[in-house]
């Protein structure tokens, strides 16, 4: 189409384009802001060092349970939401102990680790009725552990149909759930 055959005041493609490239112009798309995804995305809270002295995870326990989104303790390890969650309700297992390797667990921390594991799992299926789980411990850096000198294990419950064009296509969780929320009824319903 020629600029002579453009209907008065109608935009060319190439000018159309350019004003959806600014936020807050209306198009066909919904947009979900969630900037509090860029610290995690700028690495930020991850420390500075492998010293214990700088470990998030270790510094998670000095916390009351609210503030650090602590689930519960036990005498070796602890639950805890993850801050940055793949699915409501995702927890993770830690030692308090700051260890990176698996294989480092002593027997009592490893027997509490897989007890923790089981109780987070019993505990999501009472709260959250998800259909199966994710279960797992990214070992070291190339392995994929975000924070790699602390040693945790992912419990992330799921349901049929929660991995939709958001996260797939559009690059964006969709959490229906506050932390704070989720951390309350988890604790309450954690047996013992």
């Amino acid at each position: 189409m020629s600029e002579g055959d453009r209907p008065a005041g109608a935009r060319s493609p190439v000018e159309e384009w350019d004003r959806q490239d600014y936020a807050g112009v209306p198009d066909a798309f919904q947009r979900l802001w969630t900037p509090h995804r860029m610290v995690y995305i700028g690495g930020g809270g991850k420390p500075a060092s492998d010293a214990e002295h700088h470990c998030p995870f270790c510094d998670v326990p000095k916390r009351s349970d609210a503030d650090g989104l602590i689930v519960a303790r036990g005498e070796l390890v602890f639950a805890v939401l993850n801050l940055y969650p793949y699915n409501p309700g995702h927890l993770m297992v830690l030692p308090y102990r700051h260890i990176a390797d698996y294989t480092d667990l002593t027997g009592a921390e490893a027997a509490e680790f897989v007890r923790f594991t089981q109780q987070a799992m019993a505990t999501l299926r009472v709260v959250a009725d998800p259909g199966g789980f994710n279960l797992g411990i990214n070992q070291g850096a190339v392995g994929g552990a975000g924070i790699a000198a602390h040693l945790h294990q992912h419990v992330v419950p799921r349901w049929g149909g929660d991995m939709n064009f958001m996260p797939v296509i559009g690059q964006t969780r969709v959490l229906p759930q506050l932390l704070a929320d989720a951390r309350r009824m988890l604790a309450d319903a954690w047996p013992g």
